[in-house]
């Protein structure tokens, strides 16, 4: 019959290769090596952009005019956008000045620890074999933090949250 399965011998088909030949099998040791060097690439590849992000902003002080643009919208409008203060935060985050940092954009600054929580974990999944970790947030947590940022950029526009302005 015609329609049942058949055993096919792979030797007998014409584009079956040569079989490969036994022979003494090479160390797992090099190819783990290589199997984690390429895990901890990626990461490695974002801390490494982050890292000169960090060096760039830390030499090139953007207290002083004339290196970086200012903010189109406080330009235009006069008010502190979240991001407001985030290069002078990252700038004094560089160079280890916690207090100026936050005095600057304290947003900021809860960014950049969440960004080492979420490469810290990416890194240690990477070594270990285990996948990329995943940012899913569900709607409600979506506005939430949607909302918290329009707090945050609201109540350092007013009299009362000065403290939060750059």
């Amino acid at each position: 019959m015609s329609g049942e399965n058949q055993q096919v011998d792979a030797s007998s088909t014409p584009d079956a290769g040569p079989c490969p030949q036994a022979g003494p099998a090479a160390p797992a040791v090099p190819a783990e090596r290589a199997s984690r060097a390429r895990r901890l690439a990626a990461p490695a590849l974002y801390l490494a952009a982050a890292g000169a992000a960090f060096a760039y902003v830390g030499a090139v002080d953007p207290n002083e005019p004339g290196h970086y643009p200012v903010c189109p919208l406080l330009r235009l409008t006069g008010v502190l956008c979240p991001g407001c203060g985030g290069l002078r935060s990252a700038h004094a985050f560089a160079h280890g000045d916690l207090a100026a940092a936050f005095g600057s954009n304290a947003l900021a600054v809860v960014g950049y620890f969440v960004f080492a929580g979420f490469m810290a974990l990416w890194l240690v999944r990477a070594f270990r074999g285990g996948p990329a970790p995943r940012i899913v947030l569900r709607p409600a947590h979506s506005w939430a933090v949607g909302a918290a940022v329009l707090v945050f950029a609201v109540v350092r526009n007013l009299s009362f949250g000065a403290a939060l302005a750059p």
